[in-house]
């Protein structure tokens, strides 16, 4: 069952390619393709600038024209061909981040991969580099081991966070852009590097509405395997349900209260709520969680408050990313028709609030 939950699970994933290859209907524009910019032709053009400057000088090295460092030619001749060999990884890799990632639609895929690209690129260049420098293999494997095997105690830690960094890259507990909460830690995803996460923080001790604070928060991506994370934007479902809470009198018109709450909760969200709720229903009813009574619209819900008052509680979705402004706009609206009548909706008054 588990295994057929993540199979239906995936298939949602693939929706976000769906609905780019939606874009392409008739009248639709035809995206250009990836072009470099004159900075990166430049950055190109110095490179093999360099590449042939090195190439002349490795070729001028076997006429021994430097006799007075005839010794120290062998070594010169490795440094130039690592040289070598090292821009023209730089330059193979700029080709493909301007030419291939940047044809990439998805920004967030676009991210990863410039990673991923960064990381292989350093690896081939620690290889090639051995492998010109040393002519004896055996050697620099064996020096190349008992380093690694040093370093693993010594670097635990940052071994743990770029296996956890994998771990993002993989799994995707979260993104660059999403908004998460991990541990104390709340805020926007701005960075996600081979060892740790940075985050754009919102609310925190300053403020009491979900507002960025001003501060950044880092982590060692090793977080991500033994604390929880709650990711607010969760693509398949990046929404989350907000109320808002007045107290009235028991003797109010609540089916007054209740109606004008709704339409003008419906006003503020329009039909954009409704496809939502289908999009939590197709999710429900590819869990085991048995389904539940999930209302297309606004809903206004009555409970008794302690204070001898009614709470009338109006709830919604909305895309936390928008929760403060879109309940700032329906709190004003709300109050003005709610004021509005002041005989069919009684709020408490001066010191008896």
């Amino acid at each position: 069952m588990a295994d057929e939950v993540r199979t239906e699970v995936e298939q949602i994933k693939q929706r976000e390619d769906v609905q780019a290859a939606l874009k392409q209907t008739a009248g639709a524009k035809e995206e250009s393709k990836p072009t470099a910019e004159t900075r990166d032709k430049l950055w190109l053009g110095t490179h093999i600038f360099l590449l042939l400057g090195l190439a002349g000088f490795y070729y001028s090295l076997g006429f021994r024209i430097l006799g007075f460092a005839a010794r120290i030619i062998p070594l010169l001749q490795k440094l130039t061909l690592s040289a070598m060999a090292i821009i023209l990884v730089l330059a193979i890799a700029k080709i493909v981040e301007v030419y291939f990632i940047g044809g990439v639609g998805s920004a967030v895929s676009r991210y990863n991969l410039k990673r991923i690209l960064r990381l292989a690129v350093g690896l081939v260049m620690a290889f090639v580099v051995i492998t010109i420098l040393f002519q004896n293999w055996y050697t620099a494997v064996v020096s190349f081991g008992l380093i690694s095997l040093i370093l693993g105690f010594a670097l635990q830690t940052p071994i743990t966070s770029f296996i956890g960094w994998i771990y993002i890259l993989v799994k995707a507990p979260y993104r660059v852009g999403d908004r998460i909460k991990m541990g104390s830690a709340t805020g926007d995803v701005i960075d996600v590097s081979y060892i740790d996460t940075t985050l754009w923080e919102f609310g925190g001790d300053y403020l009491s509405t979900d507002h960025p604070t001003g501060r950044v928060i880092k982590f060692p991506n090793s977080k991500v395997l033994s604390t929880e994370i709650y990711n607010y934007t969760w693509p398949l479902f990046p929404y989350v349900w907000n109320e808002i809470k007045f107290s009235i009198a028991y003797e109010s018109d609540l089916e007054f209260v209740s109606q004008t709450m709704q339409q003008v909760a419906e006003k503020e969200l329009g039909e954009a709520m409704m496809e939502r709720v289908k999009v939590f229903r197709e999710i429900l009813a590819q869990t085991p969680v048995d389904e539940l009574q999930v209302q297309e619209r606004p809903v206004v819900l009555f409970r008794v408050n302690s204070n001898t008052w009614l709470d009338a509680i109006l709830r919604y979705l909305v895309h936390p990313k928008q929760a403060g402004r879109v309940k700032t706009r329906l709190i004003k609206e709300l109050l003005q028709q709610l004021n509005g009548s002041p005989d069919r909706v009684l709020f408490p008054k001066s010191n008896m609030r």
